[in-house]
């Protein structure tokens, strides 16, 4: 009986035979998932379609016509938008040997459990996070042209000019975000529009005029997790989840900014970064019942009609998800670059 070359073996990791093995092992980095803090979460029953339908009420007209006597108003038709979205099933499977699994010194059965939850879990964040990069609204820093031309980190008055786009739009700051608990819930926050997007940018909002750090505010315990600060009404939270398009300012090449995820040596294009500003419910996410809704499976190595003498077992994990922004003018896009060499 064959075994897929994708089978984590013996072979695959061969025992330590030298020095002392140490019982621990060692913790590996995990990126901070924030999306799901922001958006509304619809968790969509089992045994339903897979479409997800969101319904908008447009506002009636102001009316600003002075009746006349007698005369009723002629009325206005109530008017709706709907927003769809589709489920679609996402997951891996990693197969491995009864030989592993019985007789080597690491946890590797609980290795592969951990390991197959973090993907699990960085795939869901960057199909949210591919859907917000989407949006139709954007800006570029500096007063960029386009995506190609931008040669600035983003400035303060780059966010004023979101700003004023958010309220002219009745776009509401967010006092409420998803709780990161086991259950779906809420938990109070003071009232701001959210900024996400990578830690490369830390410097450049710290050297913002006007920016205050985290650790500044009058109760810096209420800070959420991967919030460096905020600039006027905008509160900022960083993670290396938010990739940036390398090398795609190709008409502002330099050395200031960040090319290919380095410094450059010499003019190169800089990559160009994404910072989603969300207001409050800018986008939904809909994942197939409960709140994570990741269904892990694990098969211990166990005989069957495939493999009777139970040499193989796997770890994988399944999902349904969606993501889908439920009102362009309530979420925007500023792209800019990351300064190389902060000082």
């Amino acid at each position: 009986m064959g075994i897929s070359t994708n089978t984590t073996t013996y072979g695959d990791i061969s025992p330590r035979t030298a020095g002392r093995v140490v019982a621990r092992l060692l913790e590996r980095g995990q990126h901070l998932m924030v999306t799901e803090r922001f958006g509304q979460v619809d968790p969509q029953p089992k045994n339903k379609t897979k479409t997800v339908k969101y319904r908008r009420y447009n506002s009636f007209p102001r009316a600003i016509q002075p009746l006349a006597e007698g005369v009723p108003p002629t009325g206005n038709k109530l008017t709706y938008v709907d927003i769809t979205a589709t489920l679609e099933q996402y997951g891996d499977a990693y197969p491995l040997t009864d030989v592993v699994a019985d007789t080597h010194e690491d946890p590797i059965l609980q290795q592969m459990t951990d390991l197959a939850g973090e993907c699990a879990a960085e795939t869901v964040e960057t199909i949210r996070i591919n859907v917000l990069k989407a949006g139709s609204t954007v800006f570029y820093a500096g007063g960029a042209a386009g995506r190609t031309t931008v040669s600035s980190p983003p400035t303060r008055g780059d966010f004023k000019k979101i700003y004023r786009f958010f309220k002219k739009n009745k776009a509401r700051e967010i006092s409420q975000v998803i709780s990161a608990s086991a259950k779906i819930s809420t938990e109070p926050v003071d009232a701001a529009y959210f900024v996400m997007g990578h830690t490369d940018l830390n410097a450049d909002f710290k050297a913002m005029p006007g920016f205050v750090p985290a650790i500044n505010y009058a109760d810096s315990t209420k800070a959420l997790p991967g919030e460096i600060g905020k600039i006027d009404e905008f509160r900022i939270i960083l993670t290396a989840m938010f990739e940036p398009w390398e090398a795609a300012a190709t008409s502002a090449t330099g050395t200031d900014y960040l090319s290919s995820g380095s410094a450059p040596a010499s003019a190169a294009a800089p990559d160009v970064y994404p910072l989603i500003v969300v207001a409050k419910d800018a986008y939904g996410i809909v994942p197939l019942q409960g709140f994570n809704s990741i269904t892990p499976s694990v098969v211990n190595p166990k005989p069957s009609s495939g493999d009777p003498l139970g040499q193989k077992g796997w770890v994988g994990w399944k999902t349904y998800q969606t993501a889908v922004i439920l009102n362009q003018s309530w979420i925007a896009r500023l792209e800019c670059c990351a300064t190389a060499n902060p000082e």
